[in-house]
């Protein structure tokens, strides 16, 4: 399977041009016949929402998204959602012109400079999917930050994690580096649920804000097989071979001891000791 990250600066606000930017990215993918696209988080409407005055938000059914994985690849393209009364911070998975699924943003961040809360409501609903190409789990950003929810997606027969970001650079004057966290986040991710990362980032300024870019796949075993540049766009395309899944997960079988039942009794007493139902 061939794979091509997309790592791109989008215009904020300007879903058309965005739109128009994603379709000649695809059609390059598609002369060096790539199998699946994957473009940052939000990457067709931007990430400061707060500062446009009007609803940007697309359907999911828009036909102009569609039309996007019409050109030979799927498609994974990040947007805000219009849920009729929520928006949605969603990531689409496209095929052939046909929406295979929709992932909204499980954990949406609230500190520092993050206000997704204020423009988005979070998912309810966490499903792996099958493709054509093999079964994959879509993670947002702040979602793949939540420990529980790559092995949620592993143990649902996730081969392959794809996990569309809007990463900035270094905020703060501490100790905080993002791209060192990612690296560490990512490679325990990969090596602990022996799958697949396909991690892709934008790049450019937003609203005071830097994007750093630094979009990579890594396989089962944790490595790093592909990197794209830091602070530009790029289109970075590797083959990965998703039988090394299989053959990874034969060899030191972490994740089929899962025992179910026994986590259920742990989070139902945690439910009900914090009074979090």
């Amino acid at each position: 399977m061939r794979v091509a990250l997309a790592q791109t600066d989008c215009r904020l606000g300007d879903v058309e041009g965005n739109l128009a930017d994603a379709e000649r990215i695809i059609k390059d993918a598609a002369a060096q016949n790539a199998d699946l696209v994957v473009f940052p988080e939000l990457s067709l409407t931007g990430y400061a929402l707060g500062q446009l005055a009007d609803d940007i938000s697309l359907w999911p059914d828009d036909p102009r998204l569609a039309t996007l994985s019409k050109h030979g690849p799927d498609v994974v393209i990040g947007l805000l959602e219009d849920g009729r009364i929520r928006r949605h911070n969603s990531a689409l998975y496209l095929s052939g012109g046909t929406l295979v699924h929709n992932h909204r943003k499980l954990y949406l961040p609230n500190y520092l400079i993050w206000e997704e809360r204020k423009h988005a409501n979070p998912g309810q609903h966490l499903r792996a999917y099958d493709t054509a190409h093999g079964r994959f789990a879509t993670l947002i950003c702040n979602d793949a930050w939540q420990p529980m929810l790559p092995w949620l997606a592993a143990q649902d027969g996730a081969e392959l994690l794809i996990v569309p970001a809007n990463s900035a650079a270094k905020l703060t004057g501490g100790s905080f580096d993002p791209a060192e966290y990612w690296h560490d986040l990512l490679t325990f991710t990969a090596r602990m649920q022996q799958c697949w990362v396909v991690f892709v980032n934008r790049v450019g300024d937003e609203a005071g804000v830097r994007f750093w870019g630094g979009s990579r796949v890594l396989d089962p075993w944790g490595s790093v097989v592909a990197t794209a540049p830091t602070w530009e766009e790029s289109l970075t395309v590797i083959d990965i071979d998703l039988t090394a899944v299989r053959r990874r997960r034969r060899e030191i079988p972490l994740l089929a001891d899962a025992r179910m039942g026994l986590l259920r009794r742990e989070l139902e007493r945690l439910m009900l000791e914090s009074g979090d139902d």
